[in-house]
């Protein structure tokens, strides 16, 4: 006898369609503005490096240790917010974690030690980050938006906490200017608090058994949708590539300033790196979000790892000059974070959106983790050998490995969703 699978009325699924669509702009403006204060305050890290590390007598190590923490642990609890999120929908997730980042900030803020230090950026903003940027915002919203507006939703939500990354580099080189590197953290902590309600406009509702915006109908436990994405070859090659874009960007935003500042360069120059960063990654998002709906993902994805080894070894092998600081932060800011959307958009599009936050976190600890040694590696082998020759070539090689692991991996939907009420990604 064949399993009844409950019906989706079609005018009750046009309706919940049409609902989400007519207010599409307040959904992703909150999440993209939720997205882009939290990953604003991460991305000018590096700016805290020479002032933490000179007023407390500490190493770069040190400093690059806690910063390794804070991108290890928001790898490890990204799978756990996500199937809390999964469970409970995303809005209560995104509350505690702008509230968790807030209190991490004071932490960094008053810190004495190295151990408490650590406790504040390391595990508190770690734990803030999982509950606020990509796994919670973008698995809000791909369960909110219809699988045809999916890659626009996801686009112009980076795109926006892009714009957000780019405005909070100038706005934290001029507090830090103004009032010093501690009351800028304050400033920051308050910052998140006061956005914590635009959580109430990402209150999604969990994919059930029938899912009027999905329409995947499906009885599949959480425990069975981790055993098939675990038991799927593109699934293991999608976390080895991640863990490359992690090691990159983690390594240049925290130790790109330095590295200037080092060669001889100005702090206007390195602050100017890291909003060119910002401000390209605006248009880069969009347009790698864009490119999801036409082309394959991993076919994209693949080329952003070669474009981003080939930009990387002509700027290092390259005369530094301020001119070719501001190139290369602009060619890496178009493909900073186009791959969230598109990693994203490939784990929904072959394991569908129903358990995607807690998938996607999986995914996603394979990031941190090369995130973790990107900074940590970093501070080790600039304290053994006072260069960073050694992780700029071990960035390069990364990207080419991940280029290539891309173009095996199989994009099909899994038999599950192969069902007439289920739509593809």
């Amino acid at each position: 006898m064949r399993r009844h699978v409950p019906a989706i009325r079609r005018g009750d699924q046009v309706s919940g369609q049409h609902d989400v669509w007519h207010k599409r702009w307040p959904l992703v403006i909150a999440g993209g503005v939720v997205m882009g204060a939290a990953l604003g305050v991460r991305h000018v890290q590096g700016l805290f490096l020479t002032p933490v590390t000179i007023d407390h007598g500490w190493s770069r190590e040190t400093f690059g240790l806690a910063l390794a923490l804070q991108n290890l642990l928001w790898g490890v609890a990204q799978p756990f917010t996500g199937m809390i999120a999964d469970r409970f929908g995303s809005a209560r997730v995104i509350l505690a974690g702008l509230l968790v980042y807030a209190l991490g900030l004071v932490v960094m803020a008053y810190a004495g030690t190295p151990g408490v230090y650590t406790l504040g950026t390391g595990v508190l903003v770690g734990i803030g980050l999982s509950g606020s940027a990509f796994g919670a915002v973008y698995g809000a919203l791909s369960r909110l938006f219809p699988a045809e507006r999916r890659s626009w939703a996801l686009g112009v939500a980076g795109a926006i906490g892009g714009l957000g990354q780019f405005c909070t580099v100038p706005f934290v080189q001029t507090l830090m200017s103004g009032i010093g590197w501690v009351s800028t953290l304050i400033v920051l902590a308050v910052v998140m608090v006061v956005l914590a309600p635009l959580s109430a406009w990402l209150r999604d509702r969990p994919v059930g058994p029938a899912s009027r915006l999905s329409g995947e109908a499906s009885t599949q436990s959480i425990g069975a949708a981790i055993r098939e994405a675990l038991s799927h070859r593109g699934f293991w090659l999608l976390n080895f590539g991640f863990f490359a874009c992690g090691f990159q960007l983690a390594f240049i935003a925290a130790h790109m300033p330095s590295y200037l500042l080092d060669k001889g360069l100005s702090a206007r120059n390195a602050s100017a790196a890291l909003a060119l960063i910002a401000l390209a990654n605006v248009i880069g998002t969009y347009l790698c979000g864009y490119l999801g709906d036409f082309l394959r993902r991993k076919y994209v994805l693949s080329a952003i790892y070669f474009i981003r080894s080939a930009a990387m070894a002509a700027f290092f092998l390259a005369p530094l000059t301020p001119a070719s600081v501001y190139v290369f932060s602009f060619l890496m800011g178009l493909i900073w974070l186009g791959t969230v959307p598109l990693t994203n958009g490939l784990v929904s599009q072959v394991f569908g959106v129903r358990y995607i936050a807690t998938l996607f976190g999986f995914v996603f600890f394979g990031h941190q983790l090369g995130s973790f040694l990107g900074v940590w590696l970093g501070g080790i082998v600039y304290d053994a050998t006072h260069a960073y020759d050694a992780l700029w070539y071990g960035a390069i090689a990364l990207g080419i490995v991940a280029g290539l692991l891309h173009l095996p991996i199989d994009d099909e939907r899994v038999a599950r969703l192969d069902h007439p009420l289920a739509q593809p990604a």
